[in-house]
């Protein structure tokens, strides 16, 4: 994504006249095609000095001062649920248009694609590299956390809102699957190297262990997964489901999300993470709960 210096500028006031070009709309528009959110490109054109009120009135924004319009409301129902009663090819959240590329009702299993782009993968990877470490797992037993043998990976959690970007995709999430934003943990980044994986599990926390008390005092059970593809590895490294059996190769953008109504074995929920066979594998994760998680 590239994009000249405002005429605001000095540098560049020879160049471009004032207020808007035939040159910058068709730069937003081919942004846009290519998946970019308006918040995204909000802060490019200010980043490279282009005054609030042009670069609103070119993204066709509210100015500064003006209601913004009405965010999309979600409505906790029992289970988050993307709206696919239409048998839709796509999704309109907002700021994109979501792909459907895949539905399963039993297990719910749903395959989106075009969920982030190309550069949203690449600047959620670059803010979550510095601060990655050996991946922890919930420690049932406690209600704490801890290293699993299970899971070989490197991770971080962003906190809810804490950037831009995690916001913006947050917000696409909440409207994607109609279950309120703040009913989400903090949007967690993992890093897979060669040979790493993630040996099949459950999501949710199991009754009977006597830390689980503990955990659902933040927000009660989880009741949805959503595993976004940040890049490709060269082989391996599929999202698994055993007892479906189904396998989800990842592909940089999309997405597999699943739910499931209880904390059983009987959902069909037990997945895993395959092996990297060469390269590296950066996904995402959004675990949903059933109230306000805090």
């Amino acid at each position: 994504m590239s994009l000249k210096s405002s005429p605001d500028s000095p540098s560049t006031a020879q160049d471009l006249p004032a207020g808007l070009t035939p040159e910058l709309m068709q730069w937003v528009r081919d942004q846009r095609a290519s998946g970019i959110g308006p918040a995204v490109l909000l802060r490019s054109m200010r980043d490279v000095g282009w005054s609030e009120e042009l670069a609103r009135r070119a993204l066709d924004l509210p100015h500064q001062g003006e209601a913004a319009p009405p965010a999309v409301v979600v409505s906790a129902s029992s289970l988050p649920e993307p709206d696919l009663s239409q048998d839709p090819t796509s999704i309109d959240v907002g700021d994109r248009k979501v792909q459907v590329l895949v539905s399963m009702r039993n297990p719910r299993i749903v395959v989106f694609g075009n969920l982030l782009s190309h550069e949203e993968c690449d600047a959620i990877i670059a803010a979550a590299r510095p601060r990655m470490a050996r991946s922890l797992t919930v420690a049932t037993q406690s209600g704490g956390e801890e290293i699993n043998d299970d899971r070989t990976s490197n991770g971080m959690f962003f906190q809810r809102g804490e950037t831009g970007i995690v916001r913006q995709l947050e917000e696409r999430i909440a409207r994607l699957l109609r279950w309120p934003l703040d009913h989400g943990e903090g949007l967690q980044v993992l890093h897979y190297g060669p040979g790493a994986e993630y040996k099949p599990h459950h999501d949710y926390f199991a009754p009977g262990e006597p830390g689980t008390p503990t955990i659902l005092k933040r927000g009660g059970q989880r009741v949805g997964t959503l595993v976004i593809y940040l890049n490709e590895p060269e082989r391996g490294g599929a999202t698994i489901f055993p007892e479906v059996p189904l396998q989800v190769v990842p592909r940089r953008g999309n997405a597999v999300f699943f739910s499931y109504e209880r904390p059983d074995p009987s959902t069909r929920t037990l997945h895993g993470g395959a092996p990297v066979l060469a390269g590296e594998k950066w996904i995402a994760t959004k675990w949903l709960r059933e109230r306000e998680f805090h």
